[in-house]
């Protein structure tokens, strides 16, 4: 389980489709072997740390890589990492699985005052699931809901949130991981016989 307060913007050291391996400094500090950790908003487990390098790696599925913009990933390409809670620690963010619903991609980056509007373009498994100021999670991190409407929502981005996760090198048309909330997950399966029982009986 995660917060989705992105704790360091890791850079990707190789990745040939199976194995991904990461450089990063701050995670490194007491992460072990078969611990999870969230690698651009998917909960991943570590087979392996490099201290020379500084680097750790992990393993992809075919499932993960089916959900998450990872297709796309190369040497050089930054992305959001998060070590997994520890209970009894603040949790600043939400409660994040790290399991990614699908791919959304940006259409818009708007200046708002001294905040960023992004607008996501999602299908929609993920949008049904999306609530106006609720949370949502872009890559790992944890946002709240501007808007949302039947193929799209933004998201407002501070300053800091832009300058500390991978959202600084995004554009129009970047591929982001989404997990909508897990809450609205629950809910939504449990109303869903009700629902289905209603638009029968119309």
């Amino acid at each position: 389980m995660f917060s989705g307060i992105i704790e360091e913007v890791g850079t990707v050291s190789s990745y040939d489709g199976d194995t991904l391996v990461i450089n990063a400094s701050k995670v490194l500090e007491d992460l072990e072997i078969s611990e999870s950790i969230m690698v651009a908003g998917a909960c991943l487990t570590v087979v392996s740390i490099d201290e020379h390098s500084s680097s750790f790696t992990v393993d992809t599925v075919p499932e993960t890589r089916s959900r998450t913009n990872f297709s796309e990933l190369t040497s050089g390409e930054k992305v959001n990492l998060e070590r997994s809670l520890k209970y009894g620690d603040r949790v600043g963010g939400h409660m994040v699985q790290g399991h990614v619903d699908g791919v959304g991609r940006i259409r818009s980056i708007i200046e708002d005052g001294n905040s960023k509007v992004i607008v996501i373009e999602a299908t929609e498994n993920i949008i049904e699931n999306v609530v106006e100021k609720g949370f949502i999670t872009i890559d790992g991190t944890s946002l709240t809901v501007v808007d949302r409407n039947d193929d799209s929502f933004s998201v407002a981005i501070i300053p800091f949130t832009f300058d500390h996760t991978t959202l600084q090198y995004r554009h129009e048309g970047s591929a982001v991981n989404l997990e909508a909330d897990v809450t609205a997950k629950y809910v939504a399966n449990l109303i869903a016989p009700y629902i289905a029982d209603l638009k029968s009986n119309e």
